[in-house]
């Protein structure tokens, strides 16, 4: 099977970044890698981008300097990403929550918000202890306060696609379907 799209493939005709947004633990990062390696695009990580422009992990960060100050570094992150070459983009959480991020991925990409049971995401992310929001609280009470907050914002979104508890390969092909449909409609 070609992993790659071919040269025109409709999905490819959009130019944009194809931002991946929704809460943590949805699998925006591993989903949009194998997205990535469909449509022949790059791929980026923001967390890890915010870490390499850092030098430290974005526990850290939370740690040393606090959520405002990780929230502005992934502002400026998210604002070069944007501005670059068309790539497959996975934000982090709340970066859609910042209004000026926010503008800039609806001018720049592409968005598409995952969107799952809050039960499926507290299962995956109960399994590591490395998000700085969920430490020493209840998975899923959090995961309810940050749907409360983030889904009227993830809304926004130019797709929105549901990827409960199928396989990443699932997602993917779900991904796929939606953004052909967006390409046509705005072709």
């Amino acid at each position: 099977m070609n992993c790659a799209a071919s040269p025109d493939s409709p999905i490819l005709k959009l130019n944009r970044t194809i931002a991946l947004v929704g809460l943590m633990g949805v699998g925006k990062s591993t989903v949009g890698r194998r997205l990535a390696m469909r449509l022949g695009l790059p791929f980026a990580d923001g967390d890890h981008e915010i870490e390499a422009a850092a030098g430290m992990t974005v526990s850290e960060i939370f740690a040393t300097r606090g959520e405002d100050e990780f929230r502005a570094g992934e502002a400026r992150v998210m604002k070069r990403l944007l501005e670059g070459p068309p790539i497959v983009l996975a934000t982090g959480g709340g970066a859609m929550m910042n209004p000026e991020t926010r503008a800039a991925l609806k001018q720049n990409a592409v968005t598409v918000w995952m969107r799952a049971d809050l039960e499926v995401i507290a299962e995956r992310v109960g399994r590591r202890d490395t998000r700085p929001l969920l430490r020493g609280r209840d998975t899923l009470e959090v995961l309810r306060e940050l749907s409360e907050k983030r889904y009227p914002i993830y809304a926004e979104a130019d797709l929105t696609v549901d990827v409960g508890g199928g396989s990443h390969g699932v997602a993917v092909e779900a991904m796929l379907t939606e953004l052909r449909r967006y390409a046509k409609k705005n072709s």
